[in-house]
């Protein structure tokens, strides 16, 4: 008798391949998509980040930025003649930082960090401030630096809002860059708490 097993594994096969194709090809777009929108948030978020650089370095506040500038930026004359580089692979950035470098009033690692995260297979993009309260010694592995935070934004990529977005960064920075000229970090902090939900905290 003829053998009629094989047609009907490589029958099963096909459809297999045909639906395995359909799922590379799906999966290609989904990373394609969401190369897109992280080049293009954070491209917005590296500009923003770095004008409100500028702005606290002409009140001489001095800040540090990750990445650090020269890896993002092309100057014309520094600090002030910039441009973005186009070269520059944006959709890499997985955090964008700010950190304050004041020592007064303990404000030295306060910052303001943009980062990506993926909760059950969907990816959230999350702004936070994250400010320093002290140091704690731990048995095992000595000295740590304790750090507080609060969330000002936090959504899926597909969901960011670049008005929502600039909302939230001008009422932060506003409070921010009062609290140095007035010298009260604590009015900020409790502008924070009063208006933004407190994250967990850690130690580094």
């Amino acid at each position: 008798m003829p053998n009629r097993s094989k047609p009907k594994e490589e029958d099963w096969f096909k459809a297999l391949e045909a639906e395995l194709d359909r799922e590379a090809s799906s999966i290609r777009e989904d990373v394609v998509e969401l190369n897109r929108k992280k080049a293009e948030i954070n491209r917005e978020a590296l500009q923003d980040f770095w004008r409100i650089w500028l702005r606290f370095n002409r009140s001489n506040i001095h800040f540090s930025i990750q990445p650090e500038y020269s890896e993002f930026l092309r100057f014309t004359e520094f600090p002030d003649g910039w441009q973005l580089k186009e070269d520059f692979r944006f959709s890499s950035l997985n955090s964008i930082e700010l950190t304050d470098r004041t020592s007064e009033e303990g404000r030295m690692g306060d910052r303001l960090r943009l980062f990506y995260y993926t909760l059950e297979g969907k990816n959230y993009l999350r702004l936070t401030f994250e400010y320093f309260e002290g140091e704690h010694y731990y048995k095992y592995s000595g000295w740590k630096r304790l750090f507080g935070q609060y969330v000002l934004y936090d959504v899926s990529i597909s969901a960011f809002n670049t008005t929502k977005f600039h909302e939230i960064l001008a009422d932060v920075v506003k409070a921010w860059f009062e609290s140095h000229l007035r010298r009260s970090r604590d009015s900020f902090l409790e502008h924070l708490k009063v208006h933004y939900p407190a994250g967990t905290p850690y130690s580094e």
